[in-house]
């Protein structure tokens, strides 16, 4: 069929870019189409980004505040809120605006619309324009999720899009969620003098983690005066002449707390609700777009990546769906045209499937290393199995664990909650996991995700040199320990 481009890109966050950009490095003829008012995604407009530079401010104020700890007097900190937020604009803003000259740098189309499917090979923009293609690749991203009770639609509440740019912060907060972000919020607003309460339905936050992870942050941030409630069922939410309150139920009582304002952080949801994917043949589950582990959906020659699919929301994790997805591409597809200054083909790759190199296997996706990092102090950083995963697969184990309240590194900083630890395979002890809850855990946790990618062992972690003091060296202490258990029945 006569076709616009080789690609078409739905979405210009971090998975679309780096579908387009990996495409059309293949000489591939790319368009990229973004609908939203803002170019940039979600990691660098409201994200990643804008609340990494919020925590840093905050954890600048908590080290001032307790300055004395290593004899240093600073008088009485203090804080201008507008500064803190200028601050962050200002980086957001050099971020999109790289990302706006990405796109823009001649390599694909950019066009600034909303796209709709009209059949399988065609989408229609808002505009009224019609454009085809022989593949698609779909990552549009995620909205934030409606709430679970219509009275919070009635009472109002923020959501984290709107949490980044408060003129001014409340005086008190409910934070609805224990997730990362809901966690990350709570303490940014708790160290900026903001009285906060979390309420969170499971019996800890951060539930995809290891109860012994999440105990360690609550601990930490109840001694900072936060108030958490888990184990709870919101049952109602309502407005008073002195704010807003919810009701939930916890233990078999009703427990009714009250704030000036909610942040509403109880996840998103894939942005897939305009897109027409029945007229593409696209399969759903609910919003998400289901694909397999090449990025393919339903329909062969349609591909997506990042939070519209999942199963993860990680940046990270969409930058490779969208590379994955576009590797699959070129290994199917002949270009329309070829790029100026690019190599003609060789007699190899004449050989291969429409013109791209012939190919064993299709690029596929490995969660092997799935890591995940939550930017609270302490901060939690996770790869591949955790005990708990480990335990519901079935999947043999031994751990081992060293706190941080018994290395020197940490002790220097007065950094002593939390703890590193260490999965491996019994029989060969190849790791197979690793948590790191304490100082830089979301840098320390690359240590493990590089002797994973590698797939060492304990024995080999064990024996590799470590600077002494740092922090890094506390991996030895629970590899040394799996080390000596390798090939002894678990306990």
């Amino acid at each position: 069929m006569q076709t616009d481009f080789d690609v078409i890109i739905l979405g210009a966050g971090s998975g679309g870019y780096a579908a387009a950009r990996t495409a059309a490095a293949g000489g591939l003829k790319v368009a990229v189409i973004e609908g939203g008012e803002e170019v940039g995604g979600l990691c660098i407009l409201r994200g990643c980004m804008p609340t990494k530079a919020l925590l840093h401010a905050a954890e600048v104020l908590h080290l001032a505040r307790h300055a004395g700890t290593w004899g240093i007097q600073v008088g009485t900190p203090g804080f201008d809120w507008p500064a803190v937020i200028a601050r962050k604009d200002r980086l957001i803003a050099d971020f999109a605006d790289f990302r706006v000259k990405q796109l823009n740098d001649g390599r694909f189309t950019f066009i600034r619309d909303r796209a709709r499917f009209r059949d399988p090979q065609t989408v229609e923009l808002a505009s009224g324009r019609t454009l085809a293609a022989r593949h698609f690749v779909i990552s549009t991203g995620s909205v934030v999720s409606e709430p679970p009770l219509a009275a919070l639609r009635t009472v109002g509440y923020l959501t984290s899009d709107e949490a980044i740019r408060l003129p001014q912060p409340p005086q008190s907060l409910i934070v609805l969620g224990g997730g990362a972000v809901a966690m990350e919020f709570a303490q940014f607003f708790q160290r900026f003098g903001v009285a906060v309460t979390v309420v969170q339905r499971s019996q800890h936050i951060l539930r995809d983690f290891d109860p012994d992870a999440a105990t360690a942050v609550e601990t930490a941030l109840r001694r900072e005066g936060m108030e958490l409630f888990t184990g709870t069922r919101l049952t109602n939410a309502g407005k008073t002449s002195a704010g807003k309150f919810v009701e939930f139920e916890q233990a078999g009582k009703t427990v009714r707390v009250g704030a000036e304002e909610i942040l509403f952080a109880l996840g998103r949801t894939p942005n897939t609700a305009g897109l027409n994917l029945a007229a593409a043949g696209v399969q759903t589950d609910g919003p998400r777009i289901v694909t397999d582990d090449t990025m393919r959906t339903s329909a062969p020659h349609i591909f997506a990546a990042g939070d519209c699919t999942g199963p993860y929301e990680i940046v990270h994790i969409a930058i490779q769906q969208g590379e994955t997805a576009a590797k699959n591409i070129l290994s199917s597809t002949k270009p329309l045209t070829r790029p100026s200054g690019t190599l003609p083909p060789s007699d190899g790759e004449r050989d291969g499937v429409g013109g791209r190199p012939a190919l064993q296997d299709d690029h596929r996706m490995d969660y092997r290393l799935l890591t995940s990092v939550v930017f609270t102090d302490p901060q939690v950083g996770v790869v591949g199995l955790t005990e708990k995963a480990a335990q519901e697969r079935g999947i043999p184990y031994i751990a081992a664990s060293y706190p941080f309240n018994d290395h020197g590194k940490s002790l220097i900083l007065e950094a002593l909650d939390g703890f590193v630890k260490l999965l491996a395979d019994p029989r060969t002890g190849e790791i197979l996991g690793g948590a790191c809850v304490g100082p830089s855990g979301g840098e320390l946790i690359h240590e493990i995700i590089t002797a994973m990618h590698a797939q060492m062992t304990v024995q080999q972690l064990a024996v590799m040199p470590h600077y002494h003091p740092t922090l890094a060296e506390i991996w030895t202490y629970p590899a040394e320990e799996l080390a000596e258990r390798v090939g002894t029945p678990p306990a």
